[in-house]
């Protein structure tokens, strides 16, 4: 239940911490055409704020030890931003850039898992080669 609670935290963590950083010190666009919000900075700060809060939690959460929580914490902030760009890509592919009104900002509810479906697959399995 932890290592759940690990993964579904940061990855929406991150996402708030990119736009966040983003929102606050992003200039330089580092997707412009497929996630035109979406900035170096935001990039940079959401990964380096979610590694070290993968360090933080992982005692209380999980059996990784201080070098794989920050690996677990980098494969988290970059995949994370991937899920979410690739995802972005499809949906302005197929028409579709809104899931929803139901989070103002955040593209809607949907959107909420776009960096998930590259997080938790490569969680998995990082923990289980590391500990399974």
């Amino acid at each position: 239940m932890g290592l759940l609670i690990y993964l579904v935290f940061l990855t929406e963590f991150n996402d708030v911490a990119q736009y966040i950083w983003g929102n606050s010190f992003g200039k330089r666009k580092i997707s412009p055409t497929v996630s035109p919000n979406k900035t170096v900075a935001g990039f940079l700060g959401g990964v380096l704020t979610t590694t070290a809060l993968a360090v933080i939690l992982a005692p209380f959460l999980t059996p990784l030890v201080q070098y794989e929580a920050v690996g677990a914490g980098l494969l988290i902030g970059l995949s994370g931003f991937v899920g979410e760009v690739t995802i972005s890509a499809l949906k302005r592919d197929i028409g579709v850039q809104d899931s929803g009104s139901l989070l103002p900002s955040h593209g809607g509810i949907l959107d909420r898992l776009d960096s998930l479906t590259y997080t938790a697959p490569l969680f998995f399995h990082y923990v289980f080669f590391l500990h399974y």
